[in-house]
C-alpha cells in the first residue's frame, strides 16, 4: 500500500515584533490557520508547525519535518522574517518548497490605515500586510544553497485562482509521491525492432523512483492452469457488466480471456503491482502463445481500475499512463496513425489495452482473426475516449541521460472511426492536425503516448518541476 502523502506547513515571522506590536502575532497565527484549513480540503495529512520566528524554532521544525518524512512543504509568509529563520527548516527536510506569498486582502484600506492614531499603530498594521517583503530574500538564499522552490502569489481569502494553483501543487505532489511508491511490472520483452520504446530502467528509477519487477510470462501461464471454474464464471459475469460483448464473440474465446484475466489478477496481487508493461512473441501452440493472445480484456479491466497496462513492453508509456491515472484523468494507451485533413483531425488509437473508465459509452469487445503485427487471434476491444477536453502525455528520452514530459491539450470529437476492434478516437488541436504532428514529432517522442480526459497540462508541468525534469507543451 502507498503510504499517506504528508504535507508540511509553517508560517514565518520575526520574534522582535511581538513585544513591539500588540496582537500582531495572534493575527498572523490566525492567517496561518486559514492556510491550514484550505490545505486540509485536499484530504491529505497536513503537518503544521505554526509560526516560526527565530533560528532555534527553525532548527526544531526542520528536525520534526524530517522525522515526519513530509513530501512537500508550504512556507507561508505572514510578514517579514529573516532568511536565517527560514533556511534551517527546509534545508533539513530536503523536499520541494512552495512559497505562499499571500496578502490578507486584495488591497489595503489606505484611508483607514492613514487614520490610525500613531505611526506605531500604522507600522504594526503594515506588518500584517507585509507578505511580499521577504520573498526576494528567501528566493535568493534558496537559489544560492540549492533549495528547490516555487512561489504562489495571491490573496489569502476569497481567491479561487490562488487556491486552485495551490491545489494543483498538492495534486502534483500526490502523483509524484504515488509514482515514487509504485511497483511497475515488466513481463516479457520488447517488441523486436521498435527502437524508440527501449529505455534504461535505472533512468526510470532516477526520475520516478518506485520499483520495477521483472516478471516471466511463464509465471502467468502457470497461474492460468490453477484458475477454478467458479473464478472463470465470475470473471465472465464481470466482462458482461464492463463490456458490450458483440454477438460474434465465441464463448470459448470469452472463457479463454476470463481464465487469463483471473490469472492476471493473481499475478498483480502477488507482486502488488500498480502498473505494468508487457509483450511476448510466443510460439504457436505453446502455453505462452495461448496466454498472450487472450490478455486484452484482462489488461483493459486492470487499466480501468487504476492499474494501467501498456502493451508492446512500452515502459515509458506505462509510467505516463500511471501519471495520468493518478491525476484522475484516466490514461489510455494510444498512438496517432492517420490524419483527416478534410475535418482537420488526428486519428489516434491502438489495439488493447484501453482505459475503459474514460470511454464514450460502453467498450465493445470484438473477435479478431489476427492481431496485426503480433501472434495469435482472439478478442479485442473497441472504444472511443469521451468527447470533450483531453490531454496527451509522452514520457520522452531527452538524449541527455534523463527524461522529459511532452504534452498537448486538445478535444476528443465525435465522428466516424475505423471499426477494427481497436481503441479509436478523433482529436482536434488548436494548432491544427498538420502543425500538431510536426511539432509533436520535433521533440522525438516514442510513437506511443497516454491520453486522459480534461485539460491538465498545468498540473503535469508542476509535476515535472517537482521531479526536476523538462516539460514541453506544444498546444
Amino acid at each position: 500500500m502507498t503510504p499517506e502523502l504528508k504535507i508540511g506547513l509553517f508560517a514565518i515571522g520575526l520574534d522582535t515584533y511581538w513585544d513591539q506590536f500588540n496582537g500582531l502575532k495572534e493575527r498572523l497565527e490566525k492567517y496561518n490557520s486559514i492556510v491550514e484549513n484550505q490545505l486540509k480540503k485536499s484530504g491529505h495529512d497536513i503537518i503544521n508547525f505554526g509560526l516560526i520566528d527565530n533560528s532555534s524554532s527553525a532548527f526544531e521544525a526542520g528536525i520534526k519535518f524530517k522525522q515526519e518524512s513530509v513530501d512537500l512543504i508550504f512556507l507561508y509568509i505572514s510578514t517579514y522574517a529573516l532568511s536565517s529563520t527560514v533556511l534551517p527548516v527546509v534545508q533539513k527536510a530536503k523536499v520541494p518548497v512552495i512559497i505562499l506569498n499571500l496578502t490578507p486582502v486584495d488591497a489595503i484600506d489606505y484611508n483607514a490605515f492613514n487614520q490610525l492614531k500613531t505611526r506605531k499603530d500604522m507600522t504594526g498594521e503594515w506588518l500584517a500586510y507585509c507578505s511580499s517583503c521577504p520573498a526576494p530574500e528567501i528566493a535568493n538564499v534558496f537559489k544560492r544553497v540549492g533549495i528547490q522552490f516555487h512561489e504562489v502569489v495571491g490573496i489569502l481569502e476569497n481567491d479561487d485562482k490562488t487556491w486552485n494553483e495551490v491545489q494543483e501543487w498538492v495534486d502534483a505532489a500526490f502523483v509524484s509521491h504515488s509514482i515514487s511508491n509504485n511497483k511497475l511490472g515488466c513481463m516479457g520483452h520488447y517488441y523486436s525492432g521498435m527502437l524508440d520504446i527501449y529505455t534504461d530502467l535505472t533512468t526510470q528509477y532516477s526520475v520516478f523512483g518506485g520499483h520495477i519487477e521483472l516478471i516471466e510470462v511463464d509465471e502467468l501461464s502457470a497461474l492460468r492452469h490453477n484458475v477454478s471454474s467458479k473464478s472463470i464464471e465470475d470473471k465472465i459475469q464481470t466482462f458482461y457488466e464492463a463490456f458490450d460483448i458483440q454477438r460474434d464473440c465465441l464463448e470459448s474465446e470469452i472463457r479463454r480471456a476470463a481464465r487469463t484475466s483471473v490469472a492476471l489478477d493473481t499475478l498483480v496481487n502477488k507482486y502488488n503491482l500498480g502498473s505494468m508493461a508487457y509483450y511476448y512473441k510466443g510460439i504457436e501452440g505453446s502455453d505462452n502463445y495461448d496466454t498472450l493472445s487472450s490478455i486484452i480484456l484482462g489488461t483493459s479491466l486492470l487499466t480501468g481500475n487504476g492499474i494501467p497496462v501498456a502493451g508492446e513492453y512500452e515502459i515509458k508509456n506505462a509510467q505516463a499512463m500511471k501519471i495520468m491515472d493518478c491525476f484522475g484523468a484516466g490514461g489510455s494507451f494510444t498512438e496517432y496513425y492517420a490524419l483527416d485533413f478534410k475535418e482537420d483531425v488526428v486519428l489516434m488509437g491502438h489495439d488493447g489495452p484501453g482505459h475503459i473508465a474514460i470511454a464514450q459509452g460502453k467498450t465493445r469487445v470484438k473477435p479478431l482473426e489476427v492481431y496485426h503485427g503480433k501472434v495469435g487471434q482472439g478478442l479485442s476491444i473497441e472504444m472511443t475516449v469521451k468527447n470533450g477536453p483531453i490531454t496527451l502525455l509522452s514520457v520522452v528520452e531527452d538524449g541527455k541521460g534523463s527524461l522529459l514530459f511532452l504534452i498537448a491539450e486538445g478535444e476528443s470529437v465525435a465522428g466516424p472511426i475505423l471499426e477494427i476492434g481497436n481503441t479509436n478516437s478523433r482529436y482536434k488541436f488548436s494548432i491544427g492536425a498538420r502543425n500538431f504532428v510536426q511539432q509533436w514529432n520535433s521533440h522525438g517522442p516514442a510513437h506511443h503516448c497516454a491520453v486522459g480526459v480534461g485539460h491538465i497540462a498545468s498540473k503535469i508541468k508542476k509535476l515535472a518541476l517537482l521531479l526536476n525534469i523538462e516539460c514541453i507543451k506544444i498546444c
